[in-house]
Order: C-alpha cells, then sequence, then structure tokens
C-alpha cells in the first residue's frame, strides 16, 4: 500500500467571527466579538476573518466591523503577528476597509451563476469584473487578497455542480492576481471523490497559487474532506470556532468545520498548526454558553462534559 505524504503543518484559516456570525439571528455584541477574537488569538489563531464591509440591511450581524477594527486601532484588540481579513463586495467595500486600517481583505463569488446572482447580486462575469478593480487598488494600497468561491461542489438552486465550473472561476481569479483562493462547500454536499477531482487539477496546474479548503459539515463529511484535501496537497483549512457559520442566502447550509474538530485530527497525525487545543476549546466553549445554541463541535461536545480533559 502506498504511504500517503502528508504535511508537517496546516495552516488554520479561523472564519468564525465572519462566516461564523453571518447567520446568527440573535445579534451579538461588540464587546462579545472582541472576547472571542481575543481567545482565538490566545490558542495561537494567526490569519481569521475579523468582519464584512457590506450593506448592514443585508448582513446586520456585520453592521459593526468598522468598531472592531477601531478596536484593533486602539489597543483594544492586539493583533500581533496575526492577520485579520474582511470581505469586501466592491469598491465601496474596500475604501471602507482602507479607511478602517485593515491589511488583509477577501472577495467572494461563486461557481454556479444562480447563487452568485442570490448571494452577491451579479453574475460570476459581473463579480470577476467588479473584483478586478478591488485587487488592482487593494494591491496598491499593500493589502493582501483572498478569494473564495462557493457551491464548488454543489449549489441550492442548481443542484450538483461539474468540477469544471469551480476550476474555471479560479483561473479567472488568478488571472486578476489573486494567490490565495478557498474552494467553499457551502451547502456540505462534497464527498472526498469530489474534492479529489477539484483540488487535483488546480494544485497540479497552478503551483503558485496557495489554495484553501473550505468545508461545511451539514452531511458529517467535513472532516473527511478536510483530510482528503490535505492528502492531495493542501496546507489551508478554513474553520470556524464551535463550528458556527451558515449561509444567509443558502437553504439548508448549517454549520462549518469545528476548528477544535480539525485540529484534533491533526494533532493526533502529528501535523503542527500552532493551535493550543485546550485553550480553543475554552474560548469556544464561553462564547458558545453566551449565544445560547447548541453546541456542534463533536470535540467541544466532549469538552464540556468534561470527557476530554478527565480521559
Amino acid at each position: 500500500m502506498k504511504k500517503l505524504s502528508l504535511p508537517r503543518a496546516v495552516e488554520i484559516f479561523e472564519v468564525g467571527i465572519r462566516d461564523g456570525l453571518q447567520n446568527e439571528s440573535r445579534r451579538v455584541s461588540l464587546d462579545d466579538k472582541l472576547v472571542f477574537a481575543r481567545g482565538l488569538l490566545a490558542a495561537g489563531i494567526r490569519r481569521f476573518e475579523l468582519g464584512a464591509f457590506v450593506r448592514a440591511d443585508l448582513v446586520p450581524q456585520m453592521a459593526d466591523t468598522e468598531n472592531l477594527y477601531e478596536a484593533v486601532h486602539q489597543g483594544e484588540l492586539v493583533l500581533g503577528k496575526a492577520r485579520a481579513f474582511a470581505l469586501v463586495p466592491n469598491i465601496r467595500g474596500l475604501e471602507r476597509a482602507i479607511d478602517s486600517g485593515a491589511k488583509g481583505i477577501a472577495v467572494f463569488t461563486a461557481a454556479t451563476e444562480s447563487f452568485a446572482k442570490r448571494n452577491i447580486g451579479m453574475s460570476i462575469s459581473e463579480s470577476l469584473a467588479v473584483f478586478k478593480d478591488v485587487v488592482a487598488e487593494a494591491k496598491r494600497a499593500k493589502i493582501e487578497v483572498r478569494g473564495y468561491v462557493s457551491t464548488a461542489f454543489g449549489c441550492p438552486f442548481e443542484g450538483k455542480v461539474s468540477p469544471s465550473k469551480p476550476i474555471k472561476v479560479v483561473e479567472k481569479l488568478i488571472a486578476l492576481g489573486i494567490l490565495e483562493i478557498s474552494i467553499g462547500d457551502t451547502i456540505g454536499v462534497a464527498t472526498p471523490k469530489g474534492v479529489t477531482e477539484v483540488f487535483t487539477p488546480l494544485l497540479r496546474s497552478a503551483k503558485k497559487t496557495r489554495f484553501a479548503g473550505h468545508f461545511h459539515d451539514t452531511r458529517g463529511t467535513a472532516l473527511a474532506n478536510a483530510l482528503r484535501s490535505i492528502e492531495l496537497g493542501v496546507t489551508i483549512l478554513d474553520a470556524s470556532a464551535g463550528g458556527l457559520g451558515g449561509c444567509p442566502f443558502a437553504p439548508g447550509a448549517t454549520g462549518n468545520l469545528a476548528t477544535e474538530d480539525l485540529v484534533y485530527m491533526l494533532d493526533g497525525m502529528g501535523i503542527k498548526t500552532g493551535v493550543n487545543l485546550e485553550r480553543l476549546a475554552e474560548t469556544s466553549l464561553a462564547f458558545s454558553q453566551k449565544m445560547v445554541r447548541p453546541i456542534t463541535s463533536r470535540y467541544l461536545q466532549a469538552f464540556a462534559s468534561g470527557k476530554v480533559r478527565n480521559a
């Protein structure tokens, strides 16, 4: 049997504060977000989403993104060596990001036309045209740019997605000069076979691009998909503390891959993440209790019951 070649380290890109909270009906206070962010940083998270410069009437949970960046500048949230990213949908969003002092942004499109129109109000080609100016301006401002391609494996409106669709979109994002792209299983339908079909050609043809896997656990396959992606050569995985998440524009989409579950698996495989699992679990548990919501992370469920610490 051929021995798998696994990376020595995998980078966790934490999405809990933005992607994890955008679909929550209960408004999360600025203070609670700051406490959450401080805990994540203390646990060793070094790249994470802090918010989104989007319309507050569409995504109310992100209305305080400027305040979060103000807290950074005032020293209430000390990033140290960590880098925060904010989602920007257009030039106006980028202007707000620049005014707030953001050092990293993310642009967001989809592999399917239906989802792109529902999610960002543009076709795929229209979004790419907008992003051309956004990326150029961000680079002039020395801001790091990350790209997202959602519905890469399945779409709530179009069903199963051919691997050729996300691959074509990725190629166009690379042409814009985006060198890190996250491939998203927005509604949690991917399996390791589908992960192989999408990532293998991308990793083979775009060697200068960094790819991330962004998996939702709607059908319980997120960890399996994450494992398959690193077997293929992916070294960045998006995850959400406590398994928070969902998409307000994707009916039925539930939580992201839980950061605790991912770190536990990677720790057990001897793959370094730089994240202290116990400190992360303490942060996630405290935040989930404030949210008064069920815990979806398997590791966090065990941690909360005391089974992990007493084992």
